[in-house]
């Protein structure tokens, strides 16, 4: 076998959680259509095994389902144990899976704290650390941690849910300063709304918040497949911060760059839709 096919043989896996629907789904298509390895993992199993069905239709060169619960260690790892002995490895690890809260900081409970830390923050801490050895072992690999635009901005009434995804983001940046002399590259992916089922594991302390998150997450200008391409090219690239909204962007960069008065007059004029309707 000479090295071209050696190469082809062994590069275009990716594996993808909370893979069975949303963006982790049209990621996953995305990898199909372009001929990869692709292995998902949800704890819907009936998403799951269709979404597999799926990939194989459009094109994947082999399409893996695996249940697991990112807030267990041993799912991921049971998972990172069999693909190093069948795929040889790992190229992109797409650590996706999350949920959503939002409400007041002093109506929210610590048990809800718990739960979306648990899967957002420590769900993408438990994949880094289990596929970390594989990436070391091979010098090689990218890992892609899917946090949101409430990471780098302040999205009023969703305190748990922005730290959990501004945790992500200083996770990412530290780990590509930690892990670049290992030859593995790191990006974060914040998005802002697009059209997802997030709202489907949403917890709120106001019925109201539910109804408008769903609004705002359906009235999206991206779909989920046009961001996947974005995250698809980003990670081409090398990028270590993929933002595929560019109002998001814009925001983002007025944070950074004015000050903060005239920043804080222009975020508080776009958040007006994140109000409830008794504040408005």
């Amino acid at each position: 076998m000479n090295r071209s096919t050696l190469d082809m043989t062994q590069q275009n896996r990716v594996f993808i959680t909370g893979g069975a629907s949303g963006l982790g789904r049209a990621l996953a298509l995305r990898y199909a259509r372009d001929g990869w390895r692709v292995c998902i993992a949800d704890l819907n199993d009936e998403r799951g095994n269709n979404t597999r069905t799926e990939l194989a239709t459009a094109g994947a060169a082999e399409a893996l389902y695996r249940h697991a619960d990112v807030t267990c260690e041993a799912d991921l790892q049971a998972i990172a144990d069999e693909l190093a002995q069948a795929w040889g490895g790992l190229d992109v690890l797409i650590n996706n899976a999350g949920v959503a809260q939002a409400g007041a900081i002093d109506t929210v409970s610590l048990s809800d704290w718990e739960w979306i830390l648990n899967i957002n923050l420590l769900g993408v801490v438990r994949g880094c650390k289990v596929f970390t050895p594989i990436f070391k072992q091979q010098g090689s690999g990218h890992i892609v941690n899917i946090a949101s635009m409430a990471g780098l901005l302040d999205v009023p009434r969703m305190a748990s849910y922005n730290v959990s995804k501004a945790a992500v983001v200083a996770l990412t940046t530290t780990l590509e300063q930690e892990l670049m002399a290992d030859g593995i590259h790191v990006s974060v992916v914040c998005p802002s709304f697009f059209q997802t089922n997030l709202g489907e594991t949403m917890r709120a302390t106001d019925p109201g918040l539910i109804k408008m998150m769903s609004k705002l997450l359906a009235s999206g200008k991206l779909s989920a497949e046009q961001v996947a391409d974005a995250i698809v090219a980003g990670v081409a690239k090398k990028q270590v911060h993929i933002l595929p909204h560019v109002a998001g962007e814009r925001l983002w960069l007025a944070k950074r760059y004015l000050p903060h008065a005239l920043y804080s007059r222009m975020f508080q004029k776009s958040m007006k839709g994140m109000k409830p309707r008794s504040e408005r």
